[in-house]
């Protein structure tokens, strides 16, 4: 929590973007009004070590090939005279910069050997994603389908906490994790789940600012705020609740009350 704890102001997009970005008023929402290109968003601020920048996918857009790309930028966006029409090769290409593009699958960042047993899965029921020293409070990070009359068919994704990574309602953040050699390793969480060392030896001295490219199929995200603490004791109900029922339709039939089961189900 520590490390973390300049949470608030980076959680917002920088007035600086792409020119076919368009920003609401809170600068928490953005979205690519017209072609495929020109969808650079920027944090407001640099992150601090072990702070996520998290947005959720709210809009697709088909014809387009490709999806989200995120990453980290040394470079100030105010200092930009012109803010790049691509993230990769373009912002990449100037330096500094580490971008990661997002996929339909195989997002997962080929760990080495030694690592494997670190980088196991966690547990949809466990209350926290632990990337090296940093903690996260997990079920904000994890997107979930709009419930809905025939939702239940999805099941099977609200009890492992899966979404695919490019479908809408699906969260991805960006953050760095400080090393012994004080370089820093760039994370992707995808969904509750670290994607692993996606770029190494960032300079951790510098400011790192959080890179939103909203690209091609990706036509609106919106900023998730993240709050560093323990999770709440009704986070802590719904995540045993979940853990012990087949499917979700099945908190319908639990003596809880009405409201309870609704937070229970995403609803």
């Amino acid at each position: 929590a520590a490390m973390a704890a300049r949470c608030g102001p980076a959680a917002r997009f920088h007035r600086v973007h792409g020119t076919n970005v368009r920003l609401d008023a809170s600068r928490t929402r953005a979205t690519r009004v017209e072609s495929f290109a020109n969808g650079l968003c920027f944090s407001q601020e640099p992150l601090a070590p072990g702070q996520i920048f998290l947005v959720e996918i709210e809009e697709k857009e088909g014809g387009w090939c490709g999806h989200l790309r995120v990453g980290l930028t040394a470079h100030d966006p105010q200092s930009l005279e012109v803010v790049p029409e691509y993230s990769l090769p373009d912002l990449v290409d100037m330096g500094d910069t580490w971008v990661f593009a997002i996929t339909r699958s195989h997002n997962r960042v080929v760990a080495d050997e030694e690592e494997a047993p670190a980088r196991a899965r966690c547990p949809p029921w466990e209350p926290f994603l632990l990337i090296e020293q940093v903690r996260i409070p997990r079920d904000v990070l994890v997107g979930r389908s709009r419930p809905g009359r025939y939702s239940h068919i999805l099941d099977d994704l609200y009890r492992t906490n899966v979404l695919p990574a490019t479908a809408r309602r699906s969260r991805i953040g960006v953050l760095y994790a400080p090393q012994p050699d004080g370089t820093a390793d760039m994370h992707i969480v995808i969904n509750g789940e670290d994607m692993g060392p996606s770029a190494r030896h960032l300079p951790a001295a510098r400011p790192l600012y959080a890179v939103v490219d909203v690209f091609a199929s990706t036509k609106s995200v919106r900023v998730i705020p993240v709050e560093y603490g323990l999770p709440s004791l009704q986070t802590l109900c719904r995540l045993v609740i979940q853990k012990h029922i087949v499917h979700r339709l099945a908190i319908d039939g639990l003596d809880l009350p009405a409201p309870l089961k609704s937070f229970c189900k995403h609803e």
